[in-house]
């Protein structure tokens, strides 16, 4: 398993169309791409946070979609931060 933690400052009134711009793209990704789904959270600081699963890091490299909810989705963030690749140890989520 191979996993990403992405996490964003998004612009004060553009939370629910970040977080459906969100949702649209999650579920391309998933259906086209071969992701294991993302989970997305709000976390105390206010920004928000995102962990994508994948079966491994070459599946995730391949993906390459274009969609207009992605420019949206920029549109909405006033400041990313870096994003964590995690590679899995132990898988125990649904477990």
């Amino acid at each position: 398993m191979f996993a990403v933690i992405y996490r964003w400052r998004i612009k004060p009134g553009r939370e629910d169309d970040f977080a459906t711009a969100w949702e649209h793209m999650t579920r391309r990704i998933a259906a086209e791409c071969g992701s294991g789904g993302s989970a997305l959270f709000r976390a105390e600081d206010g920004t928000f946070v995102a962990i994508a699963r994948w079966p491994d890091r070459e599946t995730r490299e391949r993906c390459r979609i274009t969609d207009p909810a992605l420019e949206t989705m920029r549109d909405c963030i006033e400041s990313p931060f870096e994003e964590q690749r995690l590679d899995g140890l132990l898988d125990l989520w649904g477990k």
